[in-house]
């Protein structure tokens, strides 16, 4: 952290305390603002007092007993980092991750989660802060013994401890995709070009299918070749996942990019029950008439019986309005397209907004107002498929409950940086996502504590307070070693609460 002076227009100075981590500049405090240069300097030193408070620092005043701290500094024989294993080393055990009784596999985890860099940068921030010494043979040893040994059990602590969290049931699981490509120009067979769901379609890729519970927590994953259809991933999770756990009734929810005829009948004869999102706009043309007719006045969702299956259909207002938006927004870009000259025969296809574009004459392109017209007819609706005997409002329900795993890939994109992979090996890549899950596991029982705490804290919050709680060592003249958490700030001592080390 430091301090830093903004000018304003006005001509006041603003004093900041900014943290820069991972890159990136943030406004921690507004200390105040002024012009007169005495209280900017007041600002300043109070800024840099603040800032010493929040990251754990304190001046030790040697003006009495100076001969006795100096003994006392120079007894230090060491200085550990302690708040990850206190906080994130508990959580650890406590799922029960402690059963892979490997140092290095809880390591590398914890470690995700604060300095998610490569294996080898990892090791050198241990070796740094926690006096551990893994040598580049022994990280890959344990790649390939953590991708043949420990990748279901993994899942299954994982599992089991979801069941406890969730008082031993669980009725619906969740499943989505995503892709994670790789800055490589060679594919092999398991890096792939396919649909990149980050907009990188020229790059090789995986797909990384991922189920979890209620409230996401995460139940199982797998990878797949870049090029393979979301949808064939479906299955093959699921019937594991089923078949792994014993699970006679499972019902499965899962959104619209997943569903096809086929996946439809194959978890009917299956016996799943299921929610999916539906495609309402590609139903035939009596199921379209139904849906359009529908009064929407009272109620906001209605149901329509198909082909033996339930099929929910909901008007959003809201909805909406971000449907004529992003419409109008993509007429506009058309329109703008086709002045220009831009747009050739071959932009007429039904990607996005070019579904809007049709042929004028033998050469010329126009707007096709009558397809505009016709699509605003769709704006609000959203349709939900199921052969669930539960209430229309439980479907609903259910399907709620996805957006959460999409916030389990931000996540572990964002926060735990499962991009960039320095792996080429399917075995080490896969090592690689099993290190990533089990982080993401830590990481979601660290914001149910949170929250069951009622902290007002988040896991960023905690993961990066955690970061400044050492640990100091001293050797008395008797040879005597004393070891000391320093526990200096407010924030720290809020986690020293809530997680009672």
């Amino acid at each position: 952290m430091f301090v830093r002076k903004k000018p304003n227009k006005s001509g006041l100075v603003s004093v900041q305390v900014i943290d820069k981590s991972q890159g990136k500049y943030r406004v921690v405090k507004t200390i105040g603002s002024s012009m007169d240069p005495l209280e900017i300097e007041r600002l300043i030193a109070e800024g840099k007092r603040y800032a010493q408070r929040m990251m754990g620092l304190q001046e030790i005043d040697f003006t009495d007993h100076k001969k006795l701290y100096a003994d006392a500094l120079s007894s230090i024989s060491s200085h550990k980092l302690v708040g990850i294993q206190y906080v994130l080393g508990r959580i650890f055990d406590d799922i029960g991750f402690n059963q892979i009784n490997e140092e290095l596999f809880k390591d590398l985890v914890l470690y995700r989660l604060v300095y998610p860099k490569s294996k080898l940068k990892t090791t050198e921030y241990l070796y740094r802060y926690e006096q551990k010494s893994y040598s580049e043979d022994s990280i890959y040893r344990f790649m390939d013994k953590l991708h043949s040994r420990y990748k279901d059990i993994v899942q299954k602590i994982s599992f089991n401890h979801t069941l406890r969290v969730l008082e031993g049931s669980i009725q619906a699981v969740f499943y989505d995709v995503t892709t994670i490509y790789f800055e490589i120009e060679k594919e092999d067979e398991i890096r792939k070009p396919g649909f990149s769901k980050d907009g990188k379609h020229k790059h090789p890729q995986i797909v990384l299918g991922l189920l979890v519970s209620k409230d996401a927590y995460p139940l199982a994953y797998d990878i797949f070749e870049g090029n393979k259809y979301e949808g064939d991933t479906f299955l093959p999770i699921l019937e594991g996942f089923r078949s792994k756990y014993n699970f006679e009734k499972l019902t499965v929810v899962a959104d619209a990019g997943l569903l096809s005829n086929k996946n439809v009948q194959d978890l009917i004869e299956k016996g799943y029950e299921f929610i999916l999102g539906a495609r309402i706009k590609n139903e035939k043309e009596s199921v379209k008439k139904k849906i359009l007719s529908l009064d929407f006045e009272k109620d906001k969702s209605k149901v329509i019986k198909k082909d033996g299956l339930t099929l929910i259909v909901t008007y959003s207002e809201d909805r909406a309005k971000k449907d004529r938006y992003n419409r109008e927004k993509g007429v506009k870009r058309l329109e703008k397209q086709l002045k220009s000259g831009k747009l050739t025969k071959s932009s007429i296809n039904n990607k996005g907004y070019n579904k809007f574009l049709k042929m004028a004459g033998e050469v010329a392109l126009e707007l096709d107002q009558e397809k505009v017209d016709k699509d605003a007819n769709w704006d609000g609706l959203k349709g939900y498929l199921t052969n669930s005997r539960m209430t229309k409002e439980e479907v609903l329900e259910n399907y709620r409950h996805l957006w959460q795993i999409e916030k389990a890939f931000r996540v572990a994109k964002n926060e735990l940086k499962i991009r960039p992979i320095f792996h080429h090996k399917r075995q080490r890549i896969e090592a690689h996502i099993c290190l990533n899950f089990t982080a993401y596991k830590i990481y979601k029982e660290l914001d149910r504590i949170l929250k069951a705490k009622k902290s007002g804290l988040s896991p960023e919050k905690v993961i990066e307070i955690i970061q400044n709680i050492h640990e100091l060592s001293l050797i008395t003249p008797n040879n005597e070693i004393i070891r000391k958490t320093i526990i200096l700030t407010d924030e720290q001592k809020l986690v020293q609460e809530i997680f009672g080390f």
